[in-house]
């Protein structure tokens, strides 16, 4: 899918209709807070609000033409003077950094934009991935920055739970939110999802055999996360790899550095993103049980081709939701995944 200005302005036009009014009165803010459940529209967005401040040859009604070389350059990730900080460590959060010689830290990030710039339209750009979690002190640390960025500068922070941010950080952001009411996950075997847990949910009753297979299934999408994360990086990072292949030795092993911390926050996304799709089918299952429209359900997709009991159980569905619960509750604190979910597909046979 090409996610270019026209498919956002599209679905969302009094947004991107006010933000080329601000290009073109030369108004354009300085930090934007961009707010979405959708882990792709927080990823290409920041490119096309990237193109819009920097692109020097826009379109007729201000939108960036996403032709020139620096327009190409921003969606290739190649762009010499955009800088990315996103949380690369086991624990996912950003943390403030003792210099701004600790890659991957605030200090570090902040220190970029306070160089001689390489480009000749002097823009400066910088992506703060799920900003949600920068720490307390790192997001204090910003405060400056945001307030009396340096000239011709943009930062730009992507984040699915803007309530965990401080105020204060928010505060200083433009905020734009890229909301549709309904949860898009991405990940291996997300399409077998609903048919392994509606047979958990109606089919398993009292079944020892059951309860096995599902775990089995269920296991198998988890065994197949840690592979997907390293091959979606290993695209994204394809093109700046080749970029930077004459960089002197230092360079190239803190690119490959980073590459293996984002793998570590990939594998982790996509593993919440399941956590929560298994949550979500039941909950939504209780929706619908208790009177709420297909059609305003968050993720409708997940109960598409499920087939029902004639009779609803609501208090069964209560209760597979509260083992959901204690599913996302024990894997987020690193429980063992086979451990975790072998307990559950047994509760949810057997009570």
């Amino acid at each position: 899918m090409n996610m270019d200005w026209a498919y956002f302005e599209k679905l969302y036009p009094a947004p991107l209709s006010a933000l080329k009014y601000m290009r073109m009165s030369g108004r354009l803010a300085h930090a934007f807070l961009i707010c979405s459940e959708n882990a792709e529209y927080r990823n290409e967005f920041p490119k096309l609000l990237s193109m819009l401040a920097a692109c020097p040859t826009p379109n007729q009604d201000f939108s960036p033409c996403g032709k020139c070389p620096v327009c190409r350059q921003i969606a290739a990730g190649t762009y010499p003077d955009s800088f990315a900080l996103m949380p690369v460590s086991a624990m996912r959060k950003i943390q403030i950094g003792e210099s701004a010689d600790e890659p991957d830290t605030m200090r570090w990030f902040e220190s970029m934009f306070y160089l001689s710039g390489s480009t000749k339209d002097g823009w400066k750009l910088g992506v703060v991935h799920d900003a949600e979690c920068l720490t307390e002190q790192a997001q204090n640390a910003f405060l400056k920055t945001l307030e009396e960025p340096p000239p011709r500068s943009l930062f730009i922070l992507t984040t699915a739970n803007p309530s965990e941010l401080l105020p204060t950080t928010r505060s200083r952001c433009q905020i734009i939110r890229l909301t549709d009411n309904h949860i898009k996950c991405v990940f291996p075997g997300r399409e077998r999802l609903p048919g392994i847990l509606a047979k958990l949910a109606f089919e398993s009753g009292g079944s020892l055999v059951a309860a096995e297979s599902c775990a089995q299934e269920l296991l198998s999408i988890t065994g197949s996360l840690s592979e997907f994360a390293k091959n979606t990086v290993a695209e994204k990072w394809k093109s700046r790899l080749e970029a930077a292949q004459y960089l002197e030795k230092a360079g190239t092993e803190l690119l490959e550095k980073r590459i293996k911390g984002e793998e570590s926050c990939e594998y982790r996304r996509l593993r919440s993103e399941l956590l929560s799709s298994i949550y979500s089918f039941f909950g939504q299952i209780v929706l619908l049980w208790e009177g709420t429209p297909p059609e305003t359900l968050p993720d409708p997709e997940l109960l598409k081709d499920v087939h029902f009991p004639e009779t609803p159980d609501l208090d069964r569905a209560y209760r597979r939701l509260s083992d959901a619960e204690n599913l996302l509750r024990s894997m987020r604190t690193n429980a063992n995944d086979e451990l975790a979910i072998r307990s559950f597909c047994l509760k949810a046979a057997f009570e």
